[in-house]
């Protein structure tokens, strides 16, 4: 079975909780393993492109299986761009997302956006980490 709405909402709890600790405004995002939103918030005064980050993210970590901030250097190449093309563009390949990943499948992902890209990537670890 796959990642529960009770399960995406337990992440972005845990991610948000990260972003109180680190004193940044973020908003979550939590997909399926199609790259489909399960769940997403975006913390009050958070800016409004970070909804768009925060999924973009979690959509790439989902179809490649590991946190989006690795496919950073390759962004540009034929393939991955490409990819990113055939979905429609909603692929964002920087920093800030990790796949949530129960017993060996890709379940989904936790994509954050708002803060550093480091921060980004601390709140969806810690998110992902309420499992």
């Amino acid at each position: 079975m796959g990642l529960t709405l009770e399960e995406a909402n337990r992440i972005i709890r845990g991610a948000l909780a990260k972003a109180q600790e680190l004193n940044i405004r973020i908003s979550a995002a939590v997909c399926d393993s199609g790259g489909r939103l399960i769940a997403l918030q975006r913390m009050d005064n958070a800016i409004w492109a970070s909804v768009y980050g925060s999924e973009g993210k979690a959509v790439t970590s989902a179809a490649f299986g590991r946190p989006s901030g690795e496919l950073s250097e390759r962004a540009d190449q034929p393939t991955p761009r490409g990819i990113a093309a055939a979905s429609g563009g909603h692929m964002i390949m920087g920093q800030g997302a990790v796949p949530i990943i129960r017993n060996g499948v890709i379940e989904g992902a936790c994509g954050v956006g708002g803060g550093t890209s480091q921060q980004d990537e601390d709140c969806a670890r810690a998110g992902v980490a309420q499992l």
